[in-house]
């Protein structure tokens, strides 16, 4: 009898991308996005936007890619956002007009952007971008857009509806029947949320050489991005740590009570799930069922680095 295999794989070249995903699909700077939904619904206002895996994890993963200056208009969030970069050199910046602070980050570098403030992204690099996208609750609920963002949108035909889904004019959709469209952002909504500077920015970020309590072993180093015990501990509902493995070098074999979703960053990383093996590379996503027994191997000939997100079990 064959066992059940635990886990579910998105392949990075298999990513379903969505084209028109927000209100700003079509202002020019912003009309080369790709937003991807790989865990849950995430935020989208496309009702049609393609989620990989369906199943309820107490948190989202997506994904983000942009070629060079293409920009993610500024915007606010309920829940934690936490953005890892995978490729690309991104500028983020905060308030309603991308001014009140900015940081740059590269390869390897993590942010978590606080709840209830704006903030908006950039590539500034010479290379098509990807961006690994964590968002809080099974739930990350509708996204507050800075005022300039309906201005832009109205200009290019499209129209934000209170459900949060987008009706395309120009395309010669009209609004349905007891619909209506979404309430613009009121200067008092401006005004209620927080703003911050660049060194509080620079506070939320962890760069890929920075020093975190690494924790070292055989052939591995463990480094946690966030939990309680990191220089990120405010609640995400999730922590993130970090997984080093040399080439032949593997973890233990062990169970987890919670969501475990392995992230590839660099290299190759067999996961063995139920006695079955499975390989991932760079930008590959696997969630392991809870209970299930996993161990991760570094099969490659160089360097692996992975990333858990896992259930907070302290919230």
């Amino acid at each position: 009898v064959e066992l059940r295999v635990s886990i579910k794989i998105v392949k990075y070249d298999e990513l379903v991308p969505c084209l028109n995903a927000f209100i700003d699909t079509r202002t020019p700077g912003s009309d080369k996005k790709e937003n991807f939904t790989i865990i849950g619904p995430g935020v989208s206002e496309n009702p049609h936007q393609f989620v990989h895996i369906k199943e309820p994890h107490g948190f989202n993963i997506g994904g983000a890619r942009q070629p060079p200056n293409c920009v993610n208009s500024q915007h606010s969030h309920e829940t934690a956002e936490v953005f890892f970069v995978q490729s690309g050199q991104w500028r983020f910046m905060l308030g309603e007009s991308g001014k009140d602070a900015d940081v740059v980050l590269g390869p390897g570098d993590l942010i978590s952007i606080p709840t209830q403030v704006f903030r908006g992204f950039e590539n500034i690099g010479d290379d098509v971008g990807y961006l690994f996208a964590v968002l809080g609750g099974d739930d990350p609920g509708r996204v507050l857009w800075a005022p300039y963002v309906f201005d832009m949108a109205r200009e290019y035909g499209l129209v934000l509806l209170e459900d949060g889904s987008l009706v395309d004019r120009a395309a010669g959709e009209e609004i349905p029947a007891g619909a209506s469209p979404m309430p613009e952002t009121s200067e008092a909504e401006v005004r209620a949320l927080k703003t911050m500077s660049s060194d509080d920015l620079r506070a939320c970020c962890v760069t890929a050489d920075e020093d975190v309590a690494a924790i070292h072993g055989d052939g591995q180093r463990v480094r946690p991005l966030i939990g309680q015990e990191t220089k990120l501990p405010w609640p995400h509902g999730f922590d993130v740590t970090q997984y080093d493995l040399a080439p032949g070098h593997e973890t233990d074999l062990a169970s987890f009570a919670g969501r475990d979703v392995v992230y590839v960053y660099q290299g190759s990383v067999t996961v063995n799930v139920d006695d079955k093996q499975h390989t991932l590379g760079p930008g590959d996503t696997a969630t392991i069922d809870v209970g299930a027994m996993r161990q991760f191997k570094n099969t490659g000939q160089a360097d692996a680095v992975f990333l858990r997100v896992q259930t907070d079990m302290n919230a």
